[in-house]
């Protein structure tokens, strides 16, 4: 199947390819996406780490009646920037590990 150059040279990919991956995820964490509702008058800011850095409401939301509105469309803006911030990071990923030679799909990094 390998030769022992071609499978030392695979390791040799899979590591620097293990490198690339650890290093990606940790950028992500400084890599903001916004989820917003009620068009824009709810706006959660958050890193591709699910860390939230801000919650924004419009003023007049600010209504004591309308507290169950206010609070779904927090969390549809939350919902919102945490699929906005999974679709970065698999994106980010795919693209290392896109191309590399015999691995079966799906396959996890790191090991």
């Amino acid at each position: 199947m390998f030769n022992k150059g071609q499978l030392a040279g695979l390791m040799k990919q899979a590591q620097a390819m293990q490198d690339n991956l650890k290093k990606a995820q940790e950028e992500l964490a400084f890599v903001e996406v916004t989820g917003e509702s009620g068009s824009g008058m709810v706006k959660i800011l958050m890193t591709c780490k699910h860390e939230v850095k801000r919650v924004s409401i419009d003023a007049s939301l600010m209504v004591a009646d309308e507290k169950d509105m206010l609070e779904d469309l927090i969390a549809a803006a939350f919902n919102d920037a945490a699929r906005k911030a999974e679709e970065t990071s698999q994106s980010k990923m795919g693209k290392l590990t896109a191309g590399m030679p015999g691995l079966p799909g799906g396959m996890k990094f790191p090991f």
